[in-house]
């Protein structure tokens, strides 16, 4: 038997809104988009979703994240070494004929991806900057503004934001990371989400861990 056919799921395909705008877009089984979502070249996994006016542009982003709405994923570089950081010296195509995109540019922002892990929280209204990564189970609080790298399981906020305080103790993170709940088989996953909901950490990978 299939997930399809199997009666405990429902479908699996992509929940888009179909006011939401994406191109280059690859997303997972049961991932969603909210309405005016905008998304260029982004990787979504399973069971993540973002919420209504986020924006992501060249960015990785995995499995079971939550991302609230007014969200936004690599905010727009401009080129403050050049005499104007105006889109004019790199989109002159926009105003005039006979100029085309500066490739050069957009390379040079397509490089500057970011990465996102499994479990992520982010939290409404927060900004992630280019080339950031952001590790599993991490809470970025509302209105933050991202611009180092995020360890797995720290909760950050502010402005820029810093860390505020670990999730789970640095053990307990590093057996969640080895036991990688979020590559289990969907099967697996519905067997487990009693569990989820009633038993403490310790207990869960207590009885999880294999």
């Amino acid at each position: 038997m299939t997930e399809t056919d199997d009666p405990r799921f429902l479908n699996p395909q992509p929940r888009i809104h179909p006011s939401a705008h994406l191109k280059g877009v690859k997303l997972g089984k049961y991932a969603e988009v909210g309405e005016r979502v905008i998304l260029r070249d982004v990787t979504m996994g399973d069971f993540s979703y973002i919420e209504r006016h986020s924006e992501g542009i060249y960015a990785d982003i995995g499995r079971f994240c939550s991302i609230a709405p007014n969200v936004r994923i690599n905010a727009l570089e401009h080129p403050m070494e050049r005499v104007t950081t105006h889109k004019i010296s790199y989109r002159p195509n926009e105003f005039f004929k006979f100029q085309g995109i500066d490739a050069d540019f957009r390379a040079r922002r397509q490089s500057k991806r970011v990465s996102i892990g499994h479990d992520v929280w982010i939290g409404h209204g927060a900004v992630i900057m280019p080339a950031i990564t952001i590790g599993h189970g991490a809470v970025i609080g509302a209105n933050a503004v991202v611009t180092k790298d995020v360890a797995p399981y720290m909760i950050v906020a502010g402005n820029p934001a810093r860390p505020i305080r670990p999730r789970f103790s640095q053990e307990i993170a590093i057996r969640l990371i080895k036991l990688a709940w979020w590559d289990w088989p969907h099967t697996v996953l519905f067997d487990a989400i009693a569990d989820i909901q009633s038993l403490s950490i310790e207990d869960f990978l207590a009885k999880w861990e294999r």
